[in-house]
């Protein structure tokens, strides 16, 4: 029988306040555990939460930006349940009346197409404080300096057909929240995080399946390895004729599997109803409109103005606007080479490649835009070779100059293009290699193009890498003709 699998994603996205969403208290990550919990996070007898102003202005922008219903006037609610990390058992969170309505997003697929995922709704909500099970002998500490953190939480509908899918979907939403700057979208620190809701059906079947939920998956990776190893644990085990149980399933990423924790709550097992602390929160026409005034220039838009205005292709103008970063990187190299569909190349390839070799962002590049953009200046007019650029490019990395120009001047480097130095050269080496000449003129169009590549490669050893590639071609076949 052939599977369908179908997936919903709720993502859940820190917002980058400086403070937390009912309380003064800081949100600065990596304070010592329990420096940064106030009495209003955790809830005690006496205290009133007051709503963070900047977290609702973030959670509208984001709704803004995939083109969303903006709810003019949403509710907060109590949703009770008991863990270790919550102690005063309940989180304050939005049911019914969500800040943000439907929604789409458009994800962009390995194969050149695209696809409308729609998301049901993005609701705001504290974060609970976090579990420690490390250094405890055997015992597990609770640091709550992250509840009260704010969140957005992003519902997709199930429109989700595949692990790549999802985890483009997800990457979407990093692009889209760093881009308006309303989270650092930092993984590693649980800045965005998701569950993942997934189920199978026999292929052309209307009704889903049972679906399990996989709790708070935090990279693009283990994303994709959860999903398929959920899956194909529900497979195997409805074809054995058991049932997939509706569930939540902790994703261990050492054994590559999914484990039960414990059976899906309903709705009504968390006894929403309306927080009696906090009013209704009515949003005015005229913020919804002031706020759009400051929305950027997101990802869809940057990429359709790559390919247009610098004549990129379509893959490599997706690469540089997946970050915000890359993107201003990109174009700040673009303007100070002159050439940017090299200076695309540069990014998406040698950059790209050293910061994922040294596991940087690009944000602390030790290359910067501008010295990126000198160097490829120096390929265009010809004064270094592609070679000798990635010579110039590891030593501007590991700061030997400030400058290509710098670096081509004191390791002498400059490509050499004088035809009367590189005329004796050529002279020289088929001199030295009467045989291969001779088969050269006796040999088909096609097997003279491989010997050319031997007599380049030997000019190029003696001039030790300088030798202009073209002039040389040039020289080779006006000697060789004759």
């Amino acid at each position: 029988m052939e599977w369908e699998v179908v997936i919903g994603l709720e993502v859940h996205v820190q917002l980058n306040t400086k403070t937390k969403i009912f309380s003064g208290s800081s949100t600065a990550f990596g304070a010592a555990p329990n420096t940064q919990a106030s009495a209003v996070d955790l809830a005690l007898p006496g205290t009133l939460p007051v709503l963070n102003e900047q977290a609702l202005k973030k959670a509208i922008l984001f709704g803004l930006a995939i083109d969303a219903d903006i709810c003019m006037a949403s509710v907060f609610d109590r949703k009770n349940y008991f863990y270790p990390d919550l102690p005063k058992g309940y989180q304050t969170t939005q049911m019914d009346f969500p800040i943000v309505g439907p929604g789409i997003v458009t994800i962009n697929l390995a194969d050149g197409s695209s696809r409308d995922i729609r998301v049901h709704h993005a609701h705001l909500e504290e974060d609970a404080g976090k579990s420690l099970h490390e250094d405890y002998r055997g015992m597990t500490g609770i640091d709550l300096n992250r509840a009260g953190t704010p969140l957005i939480e992003i519902v997709s509908e199930p429109d989700l057909r595949s692990a790549e899918e999802a985890v483009a979907y997800l990457r979407k939403i990093h692009s889209i929240v760093t881009y308006l700057d309303i989270s650092d979208g930092d993984m590693s620190q649980g800045s965005l995080r998701c569950d993942a809701n997934v189920s199978v059906r026999p292929k052309g079947q209307a009704e889903y399946g049972t679906r399990a939920e996989i709790k708070n998956i935090n990279s693009f990776r283990f994303v994709e390895r959860a999903i398929k190893v959920e899956t194909q644990r529900q497979i195997e085990l409805i074809e054995d004729g058991g049932k997939v149980k509706q569930e939540t399933r902790l994703y261990d990423s050492d054994k590559n599997e999914t484990r039960g924790m414990r059976s899906k709550e309903e709705a009504n097992d968390y006894r929403y109803f309306p927080c009696p602390d906090l009013l209704p929160v009515v949003i005015e026409q005229d913020l919804v409109d002031q706020l759009k005034t400051t929305m950027p220039e997101l990802p869809d838009a940057k990429r359709q103005r790559f390919e247009q205005a610098y004549g990129l292709s379509s893959y490599d103008a997706a690469l540089l606007t997946t970050e915000r970063a890359i993107a201003d990187y990109f174009e700040a190299a673009a303007d100070a080479a002159g050439d940017a569909k090299l200076a695309a190349n540069w990014v998406n390839g040698e950059l790209s490649a050293a910061l994922n070799r040294d596991s940087l962002g690009i944000a602390i590049s030790p290359v910067s835009a501008s010295q990126l953009g000198g160097l490829i200046q120096r390929i265009v007019d010809n004064s270094i070779s592609g070679k000798i650029a990635k010579q110039v490019f590891e030593a501007l990395w590991n700061g030997e100059g400030d400058s290509a120009d710098a670096i081509i001047d004191s390791k002498g480097l400059k490509q050499v293009s004088d035809t009367g130095a590189l005329g004796a050269m050529v002279d020289d080496v088929l001199a030295a290699n009467p045989d291969q000449v001779e088969q050269f003129r006796g040999a088909d169009e096609g097997k003279r193009k491989k010997m050319l590549g031997y007599f380049v490669g030997q000019i190029m050893k003696a001039s030790k890498g300088q030798a202009n590639p073209g002039v040389i071609n040039k020289l080779l076949n006006e000697k060789l003709g004759s």
